[in-house]
């Protein structure tokens, strides 16, 4: 963990990460100007959930897309995204799809 120490050279953040069964978010104190991938590393997730790959999974801070490189604000909640188990548009063709049959057609 990084200094305990309470000042203006550090920031409180949350890192959250979901799986279908259960959502953890971690709260911790890095130093100012820290970046999203070494506040995600201190975090302890990537222990906690060693599938993550976080050269091929997408971050993003407040539901904006985030990059590795860019440096946390204070009270900022990273964000670790689960891949999409299915593509959103192609989903919803197959949910219209089904819709438009008669009724009792399968």
């Amino acid at each position: 963990m990084v200094s305990a120490n309470h000042n203006d050279r550090t920031v409180m953040i949350d890192v959250a990460y979901a799986t279908p069964a259960r959502q953890v978010i971690y709260k911790l104190r890095v130093a100012t100007g820290t970046t999203v991938e070494k506040a995600i590393r201190l975090s302890g997730v990537l222990e906690a959930f060693p599938e993550i790959d976080l050269m091929r999974t997408a971050i993003g801070v407040f539901g904006e897309p985030a990059r590795l490189d860019d440096r946390v604000s204070p009270d900022d909640r990273i964000e670790i995204y689960r891949p999409l188990i299915a593509d959103p548009k192609q989903a919803r063709r197959r949910r219209a799809t089904r819709s438009k049959r008669p009724r009792g057609a399968r």
